[in-house]
């Protein structure tokens, strides 16, 4: 099935899909030939013949293809071709599962950006309404609980009525329950109802997107798809961390929750238009028949999808369905389930704990802190560029995908629990080392999205968002208790390094051995063991 590239290989399309032969193929001179104005092939030339080449060398451009296993697809050489046009928008030759997963993604920067406002807008909230910091603790928790209840309900809705429906409307929703914070400020029950309005809007989200890369995006692609997606959140991090100050002082704290609010608005508008162009494309689809709309032509298991307007028997039904007993004897999940609870204790706790630690025992200044809290989500993003191709590019030259995983994960844990390690022991280094070292160890703790986020989609593609959505509710348990606990032990043992890092590395520590020792990436039919 190898296939070479000599010449204008960015003209070619590879099928590697058995069995080639949609019903409108003929074969013509020793060439499968399809004409079919309407279609919009990924390389965004319409209206254009179309050669499906197979087993022949053409122009010495393709070679090595064989009929019913690769199939090259290349636009035709002629007059009116559409990339000898000015193209626009840019995107519009990009294949229809690039911007749902670009879409996607600016939808989790979107999605952090409205987490990470109220951190920044509380301090002249609380000094408006005369909070204390037991006060202005409880309106920033609030968040987790809305985030904790909704993760089973949005990986249940995800499977009946798809990922992209979900997401939609948990943007909207989180959107408009932001828009709403400045109405409610001054009422307590109204303002923590808001902020776990948002909670349950953006604890959707994770596993609809889970749910969209399962069914649209290829195993050797899969790894740079879930990175692209959750890597949004580490640039919504540090967008809200560098707009919020300035907006805040310029324009008021209310206006940080306006403008934030109506960039969901704006995606939502936005995130229409790529789904009707993906229909469109998915209905007409060159790949052969009974691909889904979306789906660019690939065979994954489908999850049935209910009727538009669903009877309570219907839901109850498909609630049934779902092999739930089944999840809980696999021992995977239960290695995924807590290595989400250890990474996710790190992550909290240092999100929260970290800007306070870093002004109190490292003396910087409030400025400084800030500023020093947005290195490891900047870091976090480089290190996920390499560890996602990194992860792929193992699969694709066939190591097992398993081990790529527990490879990932274990840096993940292991790399964050080694320089807790380092910053808790006294060796007189600057602060600027320590900030260096423990930036370093959070940024490379985003192997995880090589690594555990991938396992679900890897396990099961048809129960990828409700595997997603057990695993992440109890992540979000941390944020609720871990958060909380920090405090609580900080307050008696005066100790960053039995508060702070010493609860982290030992659940690190953990769940690398869990990991290692559980986990797995096979494929599981969970319906046919229960």
């Amino acid at each position: 099935m190898a296939a070479s590239f000599a010449l204008r290989s960015d003209r070619w399309i590879v099928i590697r899909r058995p069995a080639f032969h949609p019903p409108n193929l003929r074969r013509t001179n020793g060439l499968l030939r399809l004409r079919r104005p309407e279609v919009k092939p990924s390389s965004g030339v319409e209206g254009s013949d179309i050669d499906v080449v197979s087993g022949k060398e053409r122009n010495g451009a393709l070679t090595g293809l064989k009929d019913g296993e690769d199939v090259g697809i290349r636009v035709s050489e002629g007059e009116g071709r559409e990339d000898d046009k000015l193209r626009w928008p840019p995107w519009k030759g990009l294949p229809q599962r690039y911007k749902l997963i670009g879409t996607t993604s600016l939808a989790f920067v979107i999605c952090n950006m409205d987490k990470v406002n109220l951190s920044v807008a509380i301090i002249p909230m609380s000094h408006q309404f005369g909070w204390n910091s037991s006060t202005a603790g409880l309106v920033q928790s609030s968040f987790f609980w809305g985030y904790a209840l909704s993760q089973l309900p949005g990986g249940w809705l995800a499977k009946l009525f798809g990922g992209r429906k979900v997401l939609e409307v948990g943007v909207l929703a989180w959107s408009l329950a932001t828009i709403l914070v400045p109405f409610v400020a001054g009422f307590m029950p109204g303002l923590v109802l808001s902020r776990i309005l948002v909670g349950v809007g953006e604890g959707v989200s994770p596993s609809a997107a889970t749910d969209l890369i399962a069914r649209t995006i290829p195993l050797e692609e899969r790894s740079r798809a879930v990175a692209v997606v959750f890597g949004g959140l580490s640039i919504g991090s540090i967008l809200g961390l560098l707009f919020a100050p300035p907006i805040i002082q310029n324009f008021g704290w209310e206006s940080v929750f306006y403008i934030f609010g109506l960039l969901g608005i704006i995606w939502c508008l936005g995130f229409e238009l790529v789904k009707e162009k993906q229909l469109s494309f998915g209905d007409e689809s060159i790949f052969g028949q009974g691909s889904k709309p979306g789906s660019s032509g690939l065979s994954y298991p489908t999850s049935r999808r209910i009727s538009q307007t669903p009877s309570l028997t219907e839901l109850g039904d498909s609630l049934k369905s779902v092999p739930w007993k089944a999840f809980f004897k696999s021992q995977a999940v239960w290695a995924m389930i807590y290595a989400h609870f250890c990474g996710s204790w790190g992550h909290y706790t240092c999100l929260s704990w970290l800007p306070t630690y870093f002004s109190e025992e490292l003396n910087l200044n409030l400025t400084e802190a800030a500023w020093v809290s947005i290195i490891p989500s900047l870091g976090s993003i480089i290190v996920t560029s390499i560890a996602a191709p990194f992860a792929d590019n193992l699969i694709s030259n066939g190591v097992e995908t398993t081990t790529v995983r527990k490879i990932c994960q274990t840096i993940a844990f292991l790399s964050p629990a080694m320089c807790m390690t380092l910053s808790s022991i006294d060796f007189g280094l600057p602060p600027w080392e320590i900030v260096i070292i423990l930036s370093g160890g959070l940024a490379l703790s985003s192997f995880a999205l090589s690594g555990l986020y991938c396992t679900h989609q890897d396990i099961s593609p048809e129960y990828a968002s409700i595997l997603l959505g057990i695993t992440n509710t109890v992540g979000a348990v941390p944020g609720i208790v871990g958060v909380a606990l920090t405090g609580y032990l900080l307050d008696s043992t005066h100790s960053w390094s039995l508060s702070l890092f010493a609860p982290s590395i030992f659940f690190y520590l953990t769940g690398t051995a869990v990991w290692l020792a559980l986990a797995s990436s096979k494929p599981q039919s969970f319906s046919e063991r229960e």
